[in-house]
């Protein structure tokens, strides 16, 4: 028996395949481009879905015997369609610059508390339902013509097996979503003038979703008995994939985005999450949740730090070129695509400060490395009234490859970090349920068992954490210092 987990990424998708013991056997991906102007940020759905075909297909053909494929995509994203299920428009990006007033006009009406108490979100343009209003708006035609409306995950779903659900963390991703009764909020979706019977069916994380439909059979050659599971969103994936199932640990997502996941054995407080913009979504494990507190630029800025800085270099020899341990005494602000949480502050923008002429790339690059950490420990801060508790960090993606940064994170944070030996984790926890789904594993712990496996722990230094505090007391100020003046 093999499975398989099909992650869809605003760029591009992949299928990773796995057999019975969680071992990796293969791994197919495609890309497809994303439209970018002044107007919005859109991706042409049709496009998406031939690649999706295209990577299950590849897969297939190596590994006629895959029983299940769980799927998982980013959020917010969503597209109205017909009754044969093509796309009406172009779907929105999150970052599209759409849906501001009517996100203003929602949240006058029902008020930022009640918002975030149904749904654990403080009221922001970039969420599902406040663009499906600007649709509704300014293309009455597209509405007039949709008989359902899908985010990412579902829409996958469907085209593969007929069936329209959608899992509760990827629910969330809408703001209009009820955390606690897990249904669809018909306040909200009335307050907001948009069809709530247009909405995918809600179903746990890691439900199946049945067999692959005819018509997908035929495009990818899976066998007809292959099982179709409704995963999660990404980032939950990531959390179920890191081994992160209880509230002392949380999750360092050392991607290309800096994602800092805790997970919550209860209810957070709601008040303390909305003031730092932070989404609280419901988990895997029935009573338990999650937060996202996140930078935009992680990995990207250490990416934009070598193609400007270290044309000749490699990230090792970046890091053996600074020669010493300690901070460099610089200040990074890493908000060069804007700040996240705690801010969520889309007009700021990055700053380099300190430098003089015996400055050096590494310097800079090392500089980079603190700024994003600095971020991070900002928001476990600003989490800290929320009820966490985490005592460790189990970190993916690819910056968890990188003993020096995972070094300095867990002198910064000063809790030991785990590297794990993947570095996709969102692929390894959406193929870990969708084992689960099919009876492969017994559950979680089993599940992880076979595919949660750690590199490397660095534990937190006090000398060093004592030298870094230093620097982040004046950390915390440049935020309010530069913001003025961009």
């Amino acid at each position: 028996m093999k499975i398989a987990g099909l992650d869809i990424g605003t760029t591009g998708c992949k299928l990773t395949v796995f057999d019975e013991e969680g071992s990796l056997l293969g791994r197919s991906y495609r890309d497809y481009p994303v439209k970018r102007a002044v107007s919005g940020h859109e991706i042409d759905l049709s496009a998406m879905m031939d690649s999706v075909y295209a990577v299950i297909a590849e897969m297939a053909a190596r590994f006629p015997d895959i029983a299940a494929i769980g799927v998982t995509s980013f959020g917010e994203t969503f597209v109205m369609v017909d009754e044969a299920g093509d796309a009406l428009h172009n779907a929105m990006l999150y970052t599209a610059p759409r849906g501001a007033e009517e996100c203003r006009e929602l949240t006058e009406k029902l008020g930022a508390s009640q918002i975030a108490r149904i749904t654990g979100l403080a009221p922001h343009e970039m969420y599902s339902i406040s663009k499906m209003m600007w649709l509704k708006r300014y293309c009455p035609d597209v509405y007039g013509a949709a008989k359902r409306i899908h985010l990412i995950g579902d829409y996958v779903v469907w085209h593969l097996t007929g069936r329209a659900q959608i899992d509760y963390s990827l629910a969330t991703r809408t703001m209009a979503f009820d955390i606690r009764s897990l249904n669809w909020s018909d306040e909200i979706f009335e307050a907001a003038g948009i069809d709530i019977s247009m909405m995918s069916k809600p179903v746990s994380t890691g439900t199946c979703a049945g067999n692959v439909a005819p018509a997908a059979v035929r495009r990818t050659g899976l066998p007809a008995d292959c099982v179709i599971v409704s995963v999660a969103h990404d980032q939950v994936a990531a959390a179920v994939g890191a081994g992160a199932f209880d509230g002392t640990v949380a999750v360092d997502g050392a991607g290309t985005v800096e994602c800092l996941t805790p997970v919550y054995d209860s209810m957070p407080d709601i008040d303390v999450m909305r003031k730092g913009f932070f989404s609280v979504v419901p988990y895997v494990v029935p009573g338990k949740y999650v937060a996202y507190a996140f930078s935009y630029t992680g990995g990207a800025l250490i990416r934009w730090c070598m193609d400007t800085f270290g044309k000749n270099e490699t990230y090792a020899s970046m890091e053996q070129a600074y020669g010493h341990e300690g901070p460099t005494g610089l200040l990074v602000l890493p908000h060069f695509a804007g700040a996240a949480t705690p801010y969520m502050d889309t007009g700021s923008r990055g700053a380099i400060l300190g430098l003089t002429t015996a400055s050096t790339a590494a310097d800079i690059y090392r500089a980079c490395m603190e700024g994003v950490a600095y971020e991070m420990l900002l928001n476990y801060e600003a989490l800290s009234d929320s009820g966490i508790h985490f005592t460790r960090l189990n970190a993916t993606g690819g910056g968890a490859g990188s003993g020096v940064w995972m070094q300095m994170k867990a002198d910064i944070l000063n809790l030991p970090i785990t590297a794990l030996k993947t570095a996709d984790a969102g692929t390894v926890g959406s193929a870990m349920l969708t084992g689960i789904a099919v009876g492969l594993f017994s559950g979680l712990k089993d599940a992880a068992a076979h595919m949660v496996r750690e590199a490397e722990t660095f534990w937190p230094r006090a000398d060093m954490h004592e030298k870094y505090m230093e620097i982040y007391a004046r950390y915390k100020k440049v935020y309010e210092a530069v913001r003025p003046l961009m």
